[in-house]
């Protein structure tokens, strides 16, 4: 039985392909150093397209319409520019009304597609390209430890690690978060109150890391224009104490946070990465990894979601749930002693290298 992996590890190597979500330009060159917030490509992303209907507009026939038509297939035009008219006694005139491009103009139509900001794809970790994915992104190679966590709210950014807590399972709280340098990534504990992040964003800080938040808060978090990455889930988690401590002992370095959601087809999972130079025999962090007895797991959906346990046993075939499901599964013992049954589609292996 295979299952992902969440890795926490002092030395990896950790390559990360990126990738635009469609087909656009590719702005770095192979060999070239990045920074995580570093833009790597970029494409137009679901633009939207404007129809004048200038025959109508013109009052003329569908086959005169082309007559009038002042502008070409694939011409810039500005908002308020005239893209066709008719002149005389009763001149009428039709203008774009957004800045964009002509994209079709057919039976007395003109479609135009409205300029829109292109999707930036970053880097997301600091590191060198390794290899070029034609129009659609790049390969990202780098050294360092590597924390990866259950949740992300999407956002990228890079600081230095200001460890805020004393223990895993510290509260972290708004007065914490002020005075600080404004290029700070804070890490804590754990979180559950709204003002906390309403002051990190005055404070216009670069990201935070936290073991855990109340899910009520979510909302509030998604908006916010920095990095928050959460190692263990939602609730009243304390930090897992592999993660915090190998944080804790990088206070002011410079860390990368990539709080995107797990993508299983690029390997993107929300991580923190601390740039560090590596020994030649580490290996790259892995993916996926078999099950086995003895090994840590997290659950990772509800109702018991961010729960740690050992694996006790893995049931033969497939068990049934309360649900009428038969699915395979593994036993957790957690540190109460509990035994829990839970499908192996809900588990991860947790990696943690000393």
């Amino acid at each position: 039985m295979l299952a992902p992996i969440t890795n926490i590890l002092p030395q990896a190597v950790v390559e990360r392909l990126r990738i635009l979500p469609r087909a656009g330009h590719v702005r770095v060159r192979q060999g070239q150093n990045v920074r995580a917030t570093d833009v790597i490509a970029t494409a137009e992303v679901n633009p939207s397209h404007i129809m004048l209907d200038v025959a109508s507009a013109l009052g003329v026939s569908r086959a005169k319409a082309a007559d009038h038509i002042e502008r070409y297939e694939g011409e810039s035009v500005a908002g308020g520019d005239v893209v066709a008219q008719k002149k005389g006694l009763f001149s009428r005139v039709v203008r774009s009304p957004v800045d964009g491009k002509i994209v079709l103009m057919t039976d007395g139509y003109v479609f135009i597609e409205e300029k829109s900001t292109p999707f930036e794809l970053l880097a997301g970790i600091p590191g060198e390209v390794k290899e070029l994915v034609h129009e659609m992104g790049a390969v990202i190679e780098t050294t360092g430890a590597l924390i990866q966590g259950a949740w992300g709210n999407g956002r990228i950014g890079s600081g230095i690690l200001n460890a805020l807590s004393k223990s895993p399972g510290d509260v972290l709280l708004p007065e914490q978060v002020e005075g600080g340098p404004r290029d700070a990534v804070l890490m804590s504990g754990r979180c559950s109150d709204a003002e906390v992040f309403r002051r990190a964003a005055a404070q216009q800080i670069k990201g935070l890391i936290l073991g855990s938040i109340q899910s009520e808060l979510i909302p509030v978090v998604r908006k916010l224009p920095f990095p928050v990455l959460l190692t263990d889930g939602f609730g009243d988690l304390p930090m897992s104490t592999a993660a915090f401590r190998l944080m804790s002992t990088s206070h002011k370095r410079e860390v990368a946070v990539n709080a995107e959601p797990f993508d299983p087809d690029t390997g993107s999972r929300p991580e923190v990465l601390i740039p560090l130079p590596t020994a030649p025999d580490v290996g790259p962090a892995p993916v996926i990894g078999r099950l086995e007895k003895g090994q840590r797991i997290r659950v990772t959906r509800s109702p018991r979601k961010g729960t740690l346990g050992i694996i006790d046993s893995i049931p033969p075939g497939r068990m049934m749930f309360p649900n009428g499901l038969r699915l395979q599964a593994v036993r957790i013992k957690l540190e109460s002693g509990e035994i829990m049954l839970v499908p192996l589609a809900n588990v991860e292996i947790v990696n943690v290298r000393s």
